[in-house]
């Protein structure tokens, strides 16, 4: 080549060059694509302990706002359209106030036909009863005669065939008497069975009313009106309506079996919503759940270890004016026993 000395060799000389030339490019073209790496303040403050707890021994937790009751899942004990609705997410409810209605044609069709069939009944009892007394009056009237014709001494006084006739009016008026009563008891039978018929079907007739087991507020309304309701339960076996007694609320804190020997039972919890750590109160200590179970309340954290056991305590939130609600994610700080197994310092001054 002439533009190239003669000496020049490329495979020593010019394949570097290349090679250099090559690195100098892809180092641009990385560095080019690095995404900015500034630091920035988190978007949302991580919980932290505050005042005494700060600087004394503590557990934390993660829990879950629940209904002082609990959340109640209400279902229903007839299978039908839902034909009425009363409620809606948001209400309270007093105890046996209506929830919703589930479509009763059917039941008011079974109360009028036993109503009819409890009628005929009566009628048929009015009826025995009146052939009752009229064969046991007839049966009176001919066992009277028949005496008279008895008590006379003079055969040749009455004949022997005007005997023979009082006897079998005697014997007709009573067999007359045993059929109306056994009519009687069977229409007897029959009203009974009507009347059970009856109070069975304005029984279900109530229970297509469902109720509110309690007074609290309803949570959530997966029902419309129109929709076909099976005492199996809706799709997905989702609850027909939940509700709970909100006031006040609760929190269920799940603390990881290896810390749960460290905590105080009885001491007050600090809590705080889910990116609010700034704003924190005082939550009453309720009780501890009797069992280590599983967890099953899940915080999405990256280090978060989902193959352990938790300790639930329960803790009673004060008023807040809105801030916690059914189902959040609040951040919880308990102080701990020591290790001579006594309360911390932070517990005593809290209570």
């Amino acid at each position: 080549m002439a533009l190239l000395p003669e000496n020049f060799s490329f495979s020593r000389q010019g394949l570097p060059v290349v090679a250099v030339i090559a690195l100098v490019g892809a180092a641009i073209f990385v560095g080019s694509g690095l995404p900015d790496r500034q630091l920035e303040e988190p978007t949302r403050e991580p919980p932290r302990a505050t005042g005494e707890l700060a600087g004394s021994p503590r557990v934390a937790g993660a829990g879950v706002v629940e209904p002082s009751s609990e959340t109640i899942q209400v279902g229903t004990a007839l299978s039908g359209l839902v034909t009425d609705l009363r409620v809606q997410p948001g209400d309270y409810v007093s105890k046996g106030q209506p929830l919703f209605v589930v479509d009763t044609r059917a039941l008011r069709s079974r109360i009028a036909e036993t109503g009819a069939a409890v009628g005929e009944a009566r009628a048929a009892i009015a009826e025995a009863r009146a052939a009752i007394a009229e064969a046991r009056s007839a049966e009176a009237t001919a066992g009277r005669q028949l005496g008279l014709y008895r008590e006379v001494e003079d055969p040749a006084a009455v004949s022997r065939a005007e005997v023979i006739r009082a006897e079998g009016e005697a014997n007709a008026a009573r067999e007359r008497r045993q059929l109306a009563e056994a009519r009687l008891a069977a229409a007897q039978a029959r009203l009974a069975s009507a009347q059970a018929q009856v109070g069975s079907a304005q029984t279900e007739l109530d229970r297509a009313t469902v109720r509110a087991p309690i007074a609290g507020e309803i949570l959530a309304v997966n029902i419309r009106p129109g929709e076909y309701l099976s005492t199996m339960g809706g799709s997905g076996s989702q609850a027909f309506i939940e509700m709970g007694e909100t006031r006040p609320l609760h929190i269920r804190v799940d603390v990881d079996e290896e810390q749960a020997p460290r905590v105080a039972l009885g001491e007050p919890a600090t809590v705080s919503p889910r990116g609010a750590a700034e704003r924190q109160v005082k939550a009453r200590f309720v009780r501890a759940e009797p069992r280590v179970v599983p967890k099953r309340s899940l915080t999405n954290s990256a280090a978060e270890r989902v193959d352990v056991r938790v300790l639930q305590i329960i803790y009673e939130l004060p008023d807040a004016d809105g801030l916690f609600r059914v189902g959040q994610q609040v951040d919880a700080f308990i102080p701990a026993r020591n290790s001579a197994g006594q309360r911390g310092e932070a517990g005593r001054a809290a209570k």
